[in-house]
């Protein structure tokens, strides 16, 4: 069974940094991109940054090139992180990871992220 679980989340002023982590099961990890997305109050859900297998190629949204970094340990380890610095109120939102595999989307459970300003 696919699972994904999330952590890392909390309460954060601005200009703070938080680490999420995505820990994955079920499947064979090494061969599947992981992606984060996150959902603010009111807001469809939007992704933000997603890492392939192998060189783990990255992808950024533009809203948070330059101050969120993913990564991937492939190790026994199985876990994708988020790092999030210069984080921003707008930044507020539960963040998911998120796998594509075959026709099927899979989600972890979120982890909420409040950044005060």
């Amino acid at each position: 069974e696919v699972q994904l679980v999330e952590s890392g989340g909390g309460l954060v002023q601005a200009g703070g940094s938080l680490r999420l982590s995505c820990a994955a099961s079920g499947f064979t990890f090494d061969d599947y991109a992981i992606g984060w997305f996150r959902q603010a109050p009111g807001k469809e859900r939007e992704g933000v940054s997603c890492i392939s297998t192998g060189e783990g190629e990255t992808y950024y949204a533009d809203s948070v090139k330059g101050r969120f970094t993913i990564s991937r340990d492939n190790n026994a380890k199985n876990t994708v992180y988020l790092q999030m610095n210069s984080l921003k109120s707008e930044d507020t939102a539960v963040y998911y990871c998120n796998l594509k595999r075959y026709v099927y989307d899979y989600w972890g459970q979120g982890t909420q992220v409040t950044v005060s300003s």
